[in-house]
């Protein structure tokens, strides 16, 4: 019989709850489930580091599964025997479990957990060892997720967390102005810094933001990242860029520079820059670096995308 370790948020609202216990029926038909509700990276942490073999179902978006991998890290375990992972997408956008081609319905997830085969899964880990799962951004995306943060939680409490997404969109395309930076991937250098820049996204998965496409070749378990730089700065370019990107087409601009990279490095020209891993607000810095850590963790996903 199967062993799962089902982690569940703790201050999951009445909706959440049920879906939570239709996927715990599914997974209780074919394993052995032992639920932990956590509230906190160190609750998790500690379920993580006392699974005792057991697959991990976590139930959550982006979120989540961010701090699945930073828990892993706290562990040590991260990029060491993987642990094998289902994931139940439960969160706002669930852009990762959109890349994997992962049900929207908790329950249908969750018989791709007793049913499908695994895959491995990269993660991104900077030098000051954040975890990235799905994806980060500097420059407009970074802004976008600021703005989009309060709207997001105020708009979950009526199931409309989603529009949170496109108010952060907005507001960030219109004033973002472009800063100049400077990116390395894999030691070629595809912006440096007399140029401003829009936008810069390292990804693992492929979309962002509720189901933006910023990356539609990125492949989760192939070692590389996917870069994307955008100079497309100018009002109308901007503009030209946000359509491009809502249909996936905007790699073909040519304002748009696309590397797959073991590692990008990020620096700022007498500035610091914010970014945004996951949702996560990290602390301004003029030089960050990130580099895959290939094969993190094994996930189960349909079988039509291994």
């Amino acid at each position: 019989m199967r062993r799962l370790l089902f982690i569940a948020n703790a201050s999951a609202g009445s909706s959440d709850r049920e879906a939570q216990e239709a996927a715990l029926a599914v997974l209780r038909e074919g394993g052995d489930v032992e639920v932990v509700e956590t509230e906190s990276i160190d609750d998790l942490t500690e379920a993580i580091a006392a699974r005792d073999g057991r697959e991990v179902v976590v139930a959550g978006g982006d979120g989540s599964l961010h701090a699945f991998v930073t828990a892993l890290c706290r562990t040590g375990a991260l990029g060491e025997d993987p642990p094998t992972v289902g994931l139940l997408p439960m969160g706002t956008g669930n852009d990762f479990a959109r890349a994997t081609g992962l049900p929207k319905d908790p329950a249908e997830a969750a018989r791709i957990v007793l049913a499908s085969p695994v895959r491995p899964v990269d993660v991104l880990i900077d030098d000051d060892d954040n975890l990235v799962a799905n994806a980060v951004h500097i420059g407009v995306g970074e802004e976008a997720g600021r703005i989009a943060a309060p709207w997001k939680e105020r708009l979950g409490k009526v199931h409309l967390g989603i529009l949170g997404y496109a108010i952060g969109g907005i507001a960030a395309g219109f004033g973002q102005q472009g800063r100049h930076l400077e990116v390395v991937a894999d030691d070629e250098v595809i912006a440096d810094g007399s140029r401003r820049v829009l936008q810069v996204a390292a990804t693992i998965g492929t979309s962002v933001g509720g189901g933006s496409t910023i990356a539609p070749d990125a492949e989760p378990g192939d070692g590389r990242a996917e870069v994307v730089v955008s100079f497309a700065v100018a009002p109308l370019r901007r503009l030209r860029y946000a359509l491009h990107l809502s249909r996936g087409t905007h790699t073909e601009l040519d304002d748009v520079v696309t590397r797959r990279a073991r590692t990008v490095t990020v620096r700022g020209v007498n500035h610091d820059f914010a970014a945004n891993a996951d949702g996560e607000e990290l602390d301004p810095a003029r030089e960050r670096t990130w580099r895959v850590v290939p094969e993190a963790y094994r996930l189960h996903t349909p079988e039509e995308t291994t």
